[in-house]
């Protein structure tokens, strides 16, 4: 008995011992405590999507949600610096009226559809056409302008199902939405009908940007639902089907909008900055929660949780909340050309911009000459983090920070589970109420655990 109660004591008195060496285990679950229980990252997503709603660059609300965010990290007690980054973005608005309707024999039957981001409109009178499906732009060359001269070519490929990462399956997919309407155009096509870009077979069409080549005479692009995709195929099957297509959207002259930037200064290396971010803007037809309203308030409520644990990074943070990621990128390009011209060095960037889940780990890239001893430190506080059930690996990122790469940091893409992701991607249904508040609160605690473990240990 004796004996058993002195290897007892030997365990208990050489615990403490351990432990001291690193205080970090318990300051990340400080992190997480607190960050659960009193977050406020919920409250700011709630006004983002529902009070102000959707946010594309250029549009009234995308300058409310600048205000708003601006007022909200001005009054944080830990920061000594907040500005609005001036940046150049497109001003495209989407009209009053999207229509579409498939007529075959005696039938007809009207889809729900959306213009796609940036598209020009039909005119008054609307355009009207054979319907010729293809699942490829290759396709596009093989059936040339015999074929395609006049018609209203329907792309239909699908988000590969068999793909664990929905985001590769997106990535696979998204090529047809993007420059279906440029491509079709070589041929002399009128306008593009697109499936839309998600595994979920509903009624809900995904918009999303779409670009013109210059070298092309632009014509209109319009998703449509992966119900209605499905039930024009299976027309196509046995009939040849004619749509009609209306719409009135305006491309205006660009205008000027902001990022918008808090920071703490660094008490011992001020000049190594870790930057914390996502985009403000979102598409205009729900309320842009998910994409990327969540990233922006993960971005905010790290900086929130440090003021409330009292902590003082040695390294210089920005929360950056960038301004036109979803159809041009004007903020992150103004963001990295006035970082290059100040001669910065971000030690690293992290981007959340896949939603407000359940989080898995991060992703991580940077220029190839500094990429390996990165991803060994990165993984080096893998320790710290598999308590919590996340894992760092190569590849990652971000459309916005990935100008930054040529300053040879360390840029990381936060990693939720995405599996749920595209069901609300680009669509009405993208609102506060498709937000789980625990998950979204996760996701911030896990961003402000690497912010934490990179200021205190570097790379």
């Amino acid at each position: 008995m004796r004996s058993f109660l002195c290897i007892i004591f030997s365990l208990i008195t050489a615990m403490p011992s351990a432990i001291s060496q690193d205080d970090s285990a318990f300051f990340i679950k400080s992190i997480y405590d607190y960050t659960l229980e009193k977050g406020s990252c919920d409250q700011w997503l709630a006004h983002l999507s529902d009070s102000i709603g959707g946010r594309l660059a250029g549009s009234e609300n995308a300058e409310l949600a600048v205000d708003y965010s601006y007022r909200v990290m001005e009054g944080f007690e830990n920061v000594d610096k907040t500005t609005k980054q001036p940046c150049t973005v497109p001003k495209w608005e989407r009209g009053d009226k999207e229509e579409v309707k498939i007529m075959w024999g005696d039938d007809m039957r009207e889809l729900k559809a959306l213009s796609l981001g940036n598209t020009i409109g039909t005119g008054a009178a609307g355009i009207k056409g054979e319907v010729i499906e293809v699942f490829g732009l290759d396709t596009l060359e093989e059936l040339g302008s015999a074929v395609l001269k006049d018609k209203i070519v329907f792309f239909n490929r699908p988000m590969d199902p068999k793909r664990l990462r929905t985001g590769h399956a997106y990535g696979e997919a998204v090529d047809q939405r993007v420059h279906g309407a440029s491509r079709a155009s070589k041929h002399g096509a009128k306008g593009v009908l697109v499936r839309s870009v998600t595994t979920l077979h509903d009624d809900l069409p995904h918009t999303g940007v779409q670009s013109y080549a210059a070298d092309i005479e632009p014509i209109p692009s319009l998703a449509i639902s992966t119900n209605d995709a499905n039930y024009l195929s299976k027309v196509l099957e046995s009939s040849k089907v004619e749509a009609y297509i209306k719409n009135n959207p305006q491309v205006l002259d660009s205008v000027t909008s902001y990022n918008v930037i808090a920071e703490i200064k660094g008490s011992e290396f001020p000049d190594e900055i870790i930057l914390v971010g996502g985009h403000l803007d979102s598409w205009d037809v729900g309320g842009g929660a998910h994409d990327d309203g969540s990233g922006c308030v993960h971005a905010m409520q790290v900086f929130k949780t440090f003021e409330a644990l009292n902590y003082k990074p040695k390294r210089t943070l920005r929360c950056v909340l960038f301004m036109n990621e979803e159809n041009g990128l004007g903020g992150g390009k103004a963001y990295a050309k006035n970082s290059n011209a100040h001669n910065e060095f971000h030690l690293a960037a992290i981007e959340s911009d896949a939603g407000g889940f359940t989080p898995r780990g991060f992703g991580c890239s940077a220029h190839p000459s500094v990429f390996k001893p990165f991803l060994a430190a990165l993984q080096g506080f893998e320790e710290f983090l598999e308590p919590y059930d996340l894992y760092i690996k190569a590849g990652g990122g971000g459309a916005d920070i990935n100008p930054l790469k040529s300053q040879k940091g360390l840029l990381i893409g936060f990693r939720p589970d995405g599996s749920r992701y595209f069901d609300f991607h680009h669509t009405t249904a993208d609102v506060f109420e498709n937000v789980n508040v625990r998950e979204l609160r996760l996701g911030a605690a896990a961003i402000t655990s690497l912010v934490y473990l990179i200021d205190q240990k570097g790379l």
